[in-house]
């Protein structure tokens, strides 16, 4: 094979002896201001070589080049385990998990439209009165000389100075004063009265006084005694002065910002105004979080000098759990809005300010293509027109940045914690399209994630653009138009975790295909796939519906699925998929099963709910939030290991308890590191270093408990033995071996059984709930509904994947999948459309059917992309 450099031209970034994690060895060239995909199967390395190993020291060399002040505020990646790399530009991840979970990031501040809108709305928003809903707006004493001068000549007029609107007083001292300041008359509610006649009023009573400072008829030469008098007016009540014919018509100026009827007056406006993040423009009521179930509160450490230090703030939630599941998932939060501010997160004064007639948060609830739109169309003042530009110019470039890269139905309010990882991640990408650097090392995992095929296309001609600026693009990526789009491409493998690790074939996409050794290049070249079925099945002949579903963005669905099917449901993103099926049918059937209190989106009826006996949704949150849960937990399979240590004769001997071979609990664990195997080296001013406990040698255990063997090992060489180790070795004990059996299945043959939760993929997160479900015995009657299983998984563990979805259907169960991957589609028995498009323009079932029937429907965006793969 020819190298790199002759190919391409130039020199690439070369990774010598890359051993992160299960990588052996790698060493490969990358070629510069190229697109390259990393392949392989889950688990193979990819994502060690792309984010651990290039990524990793990309980042951490562009640190180091910074001062130490700085370097403290950064996260600094550790050294990874390569001999060497060179070539190498500053690096920046896009990835699935950096979105924030804060629930006070929004798609608007993670895009920055958001802090251009409150730009916009500081320097050309119209301020009105909450009460009288006319425009606010302040005059200088020469503008309001200037009006009174434009009246018709001759005209009579009073110069008032509002003292009280609306005030209870007796006001005697008041008016006394102001007779001694030479005054001669007040108006008092209405009534003109003379002030060294006045008498108390009434206490109680709210009155409205107004000094009367001068009485004018208008004619040549007035203007000096104008001016004089509107001036006093203006000192003695406070920038605001009431010219008054009299005939009783009543002009308000104001020097403020404020009502000229009831002097409402506005803070000085500012973008601070329009931020919920900030005290200024947060709803006092809810702290700018829209809702009052979530608490904040600031977690303080010592700092250096006795003081304290915000180290940082944590959100609790205080409605009611609605899971009783204690597998330690996230828990659904229902959040209701804030009584004040509805959700808006905004202060009234925020909230009364306008463009074009809107407020600020109307603007934030449109979806990006509305927003667009309505921005696009906007008419500006003259002098107005300079300032907008710049800014519109900005928001505009954005938005479409947002709606090319297929996200075209999001809001700006949208908060980021409800984004899925693809939605996330192409955000990003479009926040990074905008800001033209070149010259740097973008690295994505999987950024065609949640995407219908119709959208690829866009995408990839988005990720070209970057290319052509002269930046080089990693992918690490899955799906076959991505692969076949890029100019090189490195495949690992032979298989995953401890098996894999190894460089199998490197190349164009076309040389891949003739590579023998390479797994991906067989399926590319359609030397292997996944078979469709010869039948499809036609179901036990009950159907579950839903009737009138008009949650989001559907139109009055009327939903039909075949009991005992394999069912599909696509969509183009956005198209109302996740509404139907999680926010309304599931948790319907999670009310109805399992008592669940999450309300479900608004719905006529639902019918056939006898012909099941239980929902099971496999979703991908994490499984686990703290390093100490692990898979092996969560299927309980390390419950009945611990069962079996204690059982043996020697524990018996001791006395020990299933719990010594925890090492979540005081007793067998190794308190040096408190069964972490790992101890945090705090370093001021660099990143904090893990390193191995030297008490247990990263065992995780104390002496005495790693003396119990059961066949010569240790619990803690059981915690680092792989899924497919484990199966030979627990071959003779049945339960153990079952549960096994199942994480083998879905294809976590290379998961060890000790893994932290949390360095799980999402994909991987799925696939062991898919397995702890395998595991139950099953009725022959349960629903399951996975969403977008594929994630994250190469075309052999498709297939894998989908043979174990048709034997949970051969079983009676019926399997309803929300899924863009054609091979997936391609092999159900039945499919239900959504669309025709995202948004607004989506929400209705366009058709449904065998996978042949949809592909004849021409409105059907799906159908159009299937006909070509059922040939």
């Amino acid at each position: 094979m020819t190298n790199t450099k002759e190919r391409f031209g130039q020199d690439g970034i070369v990774v010598k002896g890359a051993k992160e994690h299960n990588l052996k060895d790698v060493s490969v060239t990358i070629p510069r201001n190229k697109i390259t995909v990393f392949t392989g199967l889950s688990g193979s390395g990819k994502s060690s070589l792309a984010f651990d190993t290039i990524y990793a020291e990309g980042q951490r060399r562009y640190v180091e080049s910074l001062s130490a002040y700085a370097r403290n505020f950064l996260e600094q990646l550790k050294k990874p385990e390569v001999d060497s790399i060179t070539g190498l530009s500053p690096a920046i991840a896009i990835d699935q998990k950096s979105v924030s979970t804060n629930p006070r990031s929004t798609v608007g501040t993670v895009t920055e439209i958001y802090d251009y809108l409150r730009l916009l709305y500081a320097k050309l928003g119209v301020p009105e009165c909450p009460t009288h809903h006319i425009p606010v707006a302040s005059q200088t004493p020469q503008q309001i000389i200037e009006d009174v001068l434009k009246k018709s000549a001759g005209a009579k007029f009073y110069v008032l100075a509002p003292m009280a609107s609306g005030k209870k007083g007796e006001f005697l001292a008041e008016f006394q004063k102001w007779a001694k300041k030479g005054f001669v008359k007040a108006k008092v509610d209405g009534k003109i009265i003379e002030l060294d006649k006045a008498t108390k009023l009434a206490k109680t009573k709210a009155h409205d006084i107004d000094l009367v400072v001068d009485q004018l008829i208008l004619k040549d030469g007035l203007k000096l005694r104008l001016s004089e008098s509107i001036n006093t007016a203006l000192s003695l009540a406070g920038g605001r002065v009431i010219i008054e014919t009299l005939t009783g018509e009543r002009t308000n100026y104001s020097m403020h910002s404020a009502c000229p009827v009831c002097g409402y007056g506005f803070p000085e406006i500012e973008p601070r105004l329009f931020s919920f993040n900030n005290p200024r423009g947060a709803c006092p009521t809810c702290h700018g979080l829209g809702t009052i179930d979530l608490v904040e509160e600031e977690q303080f450490s010592d700092g250096e000098v006795g003081g304290k230090k915000l180290d940082k703030v944590v959100y609790k939630y205080k409605g009611k759990k609605t899971s009783d599941d204690d597998d330690e998932e996230g828990e659904e939060m229902e959040l209701s809005d804030c009584p004040d501010c509805h959700g808006s997160r905004l202060k009234p004064e925020a909230l009364n300010i306008k463009l074009g007639g809107r407020t600020i948060a109307e603007l934030s609830d449109l979806s990006a293509v509305e927003l667009r739109e309505w921005m696009a169309q906007l008419q500006w003042k003259t002098k107005d027109q300079l300032i907008a530009e710049k800014i519109v110019k900005q928001i505009l470039s954005r938005l479409d940045y947002l709606i090319r890269v297929g996200t075209s139905y999001l809001s700006l309010s949208r908060t980021s914690r409800t984004l899925s990882g693809g939605e996330a991640q192409r955000i990003r990408l479009a926040t990074q399209v905008g800001s033209s650097l070149i010259g740097v090392l973008y690295v994505m995992d999987e950024p065609s994630i949640g995407l219908h095929p119709r959208d690829h296309h866009r995408l990839l001609d988005i990720i070209g653009e970057l290319k052509d600026r002269g930046n080089t693009i990693l992918l690490v990526e899955h799906d076959e138009d991505t692969i076949r789009y890029a100019d090189f491409v490195v495949d690992l493998g032979p298989r995953a975790g401890s098996l894999g690790g190894e460089m199998m074939a490197q190349g164009t996409p076309e040389e891949l295909e003739k590579n023998p050794k390479s797994l991906t290049g067989r399926y590319l070249s359609g030397e292997v796939r996944i078979p469709i079925p010869k039948v499809r099945r036609k179901g036990n002949g009950s159907v579950l519906r839903l009737l009138g579903a008009t949650g989001n963005n559907l139109q009055n669905v009327d939903l039909e699925i075949p009991l005992g099917t394999f069912t599909t449901v696509t969509g183009v993103s956005g198209s109302g998929k996740s509404t139907l099926i999680i926010d309304t049918l599931y948790k319907i059937l999670a009310q109805h099963f399992y008592k669940a209190s999450a309300k479900a989106s608004p719905y006529k009826k639902i019918e056939g709910l006898d012909k099941i006996d239980k929902v099971i949704d496999i979703n991908q949150r994490p499984i686990g939030r703290t390093p100490r849960s692990t898979p092996a937990t969560y299927v309980g399979l390390f419950p009945m290991i611990r069962d079996l240590f204690a059982n043996l004769p020697d524990s018996k001997l001791r006395g020990y308890e299933p719990g010594r071979f925890s090492f979540n609990v005081k007793g067998g664990r190794c308190e040096t590191c408190l069964g972490h195997g790992q101890i945090k080296v705090e370093m001021h001013f660099l990143s904090d270093v893990f390193v191995t406990c030297d008490t247990c040698l990263g065992k995780r255990y104390n002496r005495e408990t790693l003396n119990i063997k059961y066949k010569n090992k240790s619990i803690s060489d059981v915690l680092d033995m792989n899924v497919a180790e484990a199966l030979e070795f627990f071959r003779n004990h049945s339960q153990i071996f079952r549960k096994l059996e199942t994480l083998h299945r879905v294809g976590l043959d290379y998961m060890t059984l000790g893994q932290s939760s949390t360095t799980l993929s999402g994909g991987e997160a799925q696939r062991v709930k898919l397995s702890k479900e395998l595991s139950r015995r099953g009725t022959g009657k349960t629903l399951y509904i996975l969403d977008e299983p594929t994630t994250g998984l190469h075309f052999d563990d498709v297939r894998k994947l989908v043979e174990l979805m048709q034997e949970l259907a051969d079983q009676g169960n019926t399997v309803l999948v929300i899924e863009h991957a054609l091979e997936v589609i391609k092999v159900s028995d039945h499919v239900i459309d959504l669309g025709p498009d995202g948004g607004k323009a989506g929400g209705r079932i366009v058709a449904a059917g065998t996978p042949e029937q949809v592909a004849k429907v021409k409105d059907s965006e799906t159908g159009k992309f299937l006909k070509g793969i059922l040939k």
